[in-house]
């Protein structure tokens, strides 16, 4: 059996924010360049996994990148309503990134 680790035990930062008020995107910023590649080569994050988490469709992730420089992962999604609208439950988008808590990176 393949022992994991929580992102949260590999990245300083997990969060979720608008971008713009049609999209949401997700950040992970990784504590060091070792935590980074540790996720990166797991090939865990992807566009596929996103979906699943957010219960979207492929075509709704319209970003899914590795930033070396930063020693980050992002992933940015068509937003479910248009932020302020009726129903929606999170105008500022802050509060979407629980689901990338569940991750686990072998």
């Amino acid at each position: 059996m393949t022992q994991t680790v929580n992102i949260s035990r590999l990245a300083k930062v997990v969060r979720s924010k608008n971008a713009k008020a049609f999209k949401l995107t997700f950040d992970i910023i990784f504590n060091d360049r070792e935590a980074y590649e540790k996720a990166r080569a797991s090939g865990i994050l992807t566009k596929e996994l996103i979906a699943k988490l957010y219960n979207v469709p492929l075509g709704n992730i319209t970003t899914c990148l590795w930033f070396s420089q930063g020693n980050a992962f992002k992933a940015t999604i068509l937003r479910p309503r248009v932020s302020g609208s009726a129903g929606d439950p999170d105008v500022y988008g802050c509060q979407q990134h629980l689901p990338l808590l569940s991750i686990e990176i072998p």
